[in-house]
């Protein structure tokens, strides 16, 4: 099978793809019943472990979740490990206690210490705890060094998952000991404080490589439109983020991207129509 391109963040070789988990742990985006239908579908790592080992064959080996949140997804992690031999870099993104006192640190320090224990390498403050430490009027990001110096010190390297795109721009004009940065970006604006265009500019500006999420706008657009506008909009060196509710989605992610990064045609079997045995096109 051919493999997914690679990029680096800080010496550690991470697939240009990343497993999103959102639709494996039950945060649809979409309605109440979405996110039951997910959480009963992967209630046991025995229905994600297929398709972590359909990301693997695709040299897809790299995962993004809250990891201290979502205990299946981790055992999935381990057992598709054993079965395919090949490990899985691990990104968390904790969400963790930033007021300004000691026992808040100490939770915070608990919470980064636990995602190391489950075999984290990157850590990435989730964007709802970071964005409590943003001053606009300043372009500053309060204490931000307190909680990167506690990634470093648990063994991993430090990153922000930004919802607000200021955290980017933030982070490169003051030198913070960021690495990398989560950003949302999809051709729908889902999600998104600013103009695509905005985070177009910033995500080519950035200092350091990006993973993108959201990349279909979590299934308001088709994964062909989605994954096209996301590789063919941001650098060789960033990232897409891909969420998927089984093995067969995660095999047409895998084709998409790989025929939009070497520009040719997508190899898919064309959506069904009831009672339509060739179209107009000549198709199936």
């Amino acid at each position: 099978m051919e493999q997914m391109p690679r990029t680096q963040v800080e010496g550690i070789s991470l697939s240009r793809m990343i497993i999103g988990t959102n639709w494996l742990a039950g945060w649809s985006h979409t309605s109440p019943s979405a996110d039951n239908m997910i959480k009963k579908a992967h209630a046991h790592p025995e229905s994600v472990v297929p398709i972590l080992e359909t990301f693997q064959e695709a040299g897809v080996d790299t995962i993004m979740a809250p990891f201290s949140q979502v205990p299946v997804i981790c055992r999935a992690v381990e057992e598709a490990s054993e079965k395919t031999g090949k490990k899985f870099i691990m990104i968390d993104t904790p969400i963790i206690n930033v007021d300004d006192n000691p026992q808040a640190r100490k939770e915070a320090m608990d919470v980064i210490r636990k995602g190391k224990e489950l075999g984290a390498s990157l850590c990435l403050i989730h964007h709802s705890s970071a964005e409590q430490l943003v001053n606009k009027g300043k372009r500053t990001i309060e204490r931000l060094g307190d909680y990167t110096s506690m990634i470093r010190d648990a063994g991993m390297v430090p990153g922000l998952s930004a919802h607000m795109p200021e955290l980017v721009v933030y982070s490169d004009l003051n030198e913070y000991d960021v690495q990398t940065y989560i950003q949302i970006y999809n051709c729908m604006g889902f999600m998104m404080q600013v103009e695509i265009e905005t985070v177009n500019q910033i995500i080519h500006d950035a200092k350091k490589p990006v993973m993108t999420i959201k990349s279909m706008a979590a299934g308001r657009c088709t994964p062909f439109v989605g994954l096209n506008f996301s590789w063919a909009t941001i650098r060789d060196c960033d990232m897409v983020t891909v969420g998927c509710f089984n093995a067969q989605e995660a095999r047409e992610d895998i084709e998409i991207s790989l025929a939009a990064l070497e520009h040719r045609r997508v190899n898919l079997e064309k959506r069904s129509s009831p009672n339509v045995k060739q179209d107009a096109f000549g198709g199936e």
